[in-house]
């Protein structure tokens, strides 16, 4: 989308203007000027017009200006680490799959690296019905500028609707530099997409005031619609090894001034908190009472061999760090067992854990919200009950 308007009838084709522009999005053609889809709407080049011959569209001009039947499509961003896919981009692959069912479209994957072709045959059996296979050297290591100037090339060339990112660090940086690039709307961290069976538009789910409401937000005017979605929000897709789809080759185009940065070493740091995927998961809250509180939540974990959780008022209240924290501001978590202990379940929460495959609750109040979604419920003081799981689940397990 162009988003630069030329009065031909002013411009005396100095072409101060092309030297002036950062992204290269101004050219003359047959002696006239003419700007591509590459223009960000900077502003870079209206300074450098001696006949003010330069203008940028108005927000409405602007959304005129796309012709939205041009965009069909869902693609996902399969995001691979070393060679490796992990479980976040898979489950953007069985998001991406219902959405495109929804609409009745294609799923595409787009899948940057180098020597990388299984992941591509990963993507067709987990949903995809094509595939983007960009395989180049400078792509083996991810940076911000390589993949965003790859993945922007092939939306400018193949006009998808939306497009969907894991909301992995990561993803959160490649879609906030496409986007920018590409000057349409991105809604970061969703706990949910669909498709508005109404208007075809993509609703995107977050939360939003921190948490206090859920916001649907839709981008109505600008494409792709896109998104980056939580770990642990989307099913993850069954693998179907007969499945089949098609795998495009696709070469980068890319300078150096696309390569910028270089990658000198990477290390790799022990994360001491692994809620994303632990199997077991203890949390505490509001009524542990404060940090030495946590010590008992501990001591359930420890014996489980699980990980220790917490809800937003322990985090608030600096009783544990925020790396514990789970709920809409938090991790999204979808654990086997999950021992919610002094939390009394407020919305926030549950967003973060209602997934799980099993639900204890332990809370003096039995009105509390959190037994309305647990599958067991006990009432009692957390500071009696938990022990005595802990030393129950210990008996148990010492006699296996």
């Amino acid at each position: 989308m162009a988003l630069l308007k030329i009065d031909h009838d002013k411009c005396v084709g100095c072409e101060a203007c092309i030297d002036a522009c950062p992204f290269g999005a101004l050219s003359m053609v047959d002696g006239l000027l003419e700007v591509s889809e590459a223009c960000t709407a900077c502003g870079a080049c209206l300074l450098s017009c001696p006949m003010h011959a330069l203008n940028l569209l108005k927000e409405r001009e602007a959304e005129v200006a796309i012709d939205l039947t041009a965009y069909s499509g869902v693609w996902v961003w399969v995001e691979q680490f070393r060679g490796e896919v992990g479980g976040i981009p898979l489950e953007m692959l069985g998001q991406g799959r219902k959405l495109a069912d929804q609409r009745g479209v294609a799923l595409t994957a787009c899948v940057l690296g180098h020597k990388v072709e299984h992941i591509a045959e990963k993507a067709i059996s987990c949903g995809a019905d094509r595939v983007f296979h960009v395989d180049d050297p400078t792509l083996e290591a991810y940076r911000t500028g390589p993949y965003s100037k790859v993945l922007v090339d092939l939306v400018l060339e193949h006009k998808p609707e939306a497009l969907i990112l894991g909301a992995s660090s990561r993803g959160r940086d490649l879609a906030g530099s496409v986007a920018s690039i590409l000057h349409t709307g991105l809604t970061a961290d969703c706990t949910g997409l669909e498709i508005d069976t109404e208007t075809g538009l993509l609703l995107q789910t977050r939360p939003a005031f921190g948490g206090n409401i859920m916001a649907a937000i839709v981008c109505p005017y600008h494409r792709p619609q896109m998104a980056t979605m939580r770990q642990h929000v989307a099913q993850m897709p069954v693998p179907d090894p007969g499945r089949r789809g098609q795998i495009v080759p696709v070469k980068a185009v890319l300078t150096e001034a696309d390569i910028a940065t270089r990658v000198i070493d990477s290390i790799l740091e022990k994360d001491e908190v692994s809620l994303a995927d632990a199997r077991i998961i203890v949390s505490g809250g509001g009524g542990v009472g404060g940090a030495e509180g946590f010590k008992t939540i501990r001591l359930l974990a420890d014996v489980l061999g699980g990980a220790v959780g917490a809800s937003r008022s322990a985090v608030d209240r600096g009783w544990i760090p925020y790396a514990h924290q789970v709920g809409q501001t938090g991790r999204t978590v979808r654990p086997d067992l999950y021992i919610a202990c002094g939390i009394s379940g407020q919305i926030q929460h549950l967003a973060g854990m209602k997934t799980s495959r099993v639900i204890v609750a332990v809370n003096k109040d039995p009105q509390a919200p959190i037994f309305g979604v647990a599958d067991y419920g006990i009432v009692g003081d957390l500071f009696e009950v938990v022990p005595e799981l802990a030393e129950q689940f210990r008996k148990k397990l010492e006699k296996k």
